[in-house]
């Protein structure tokens, strides 16, 4: 029984690394949908990123910007 014991013990702790590492949480994404092109929403998008960094999200470094457009002009 303490064999048993003893290389349960071992193998959880061999496991305990990579289940840590699992469980780390991603970068959150911020999707931006708009009807317009692209090249359209430049002021708005510029406005967009300053408010995020205001409460303290930079684009690239603590969260990611999915930029879509159904390009309508």
């Amino acid at each position: 029984m303490r064999r048993r014991a003893f290389i349960s013990l071992l193998g959880g702790a061999a496991a305990w690394p990579f289940a840590a590492r699992a469980q780390q949480p991603g970068m959150p994404v911020i999707g931006v949908l708009d009807a317009r092109s692209a090249g359209t929403t430049e002021s708005t998008l510029r406005a967009f990123r300053e408010g995020l960094k205001d409460t303290g999200y930079i684009a690239g470094e603590n969260v990611a910007l999915e930029y879509r457009s159904a390009g309508i002009k």
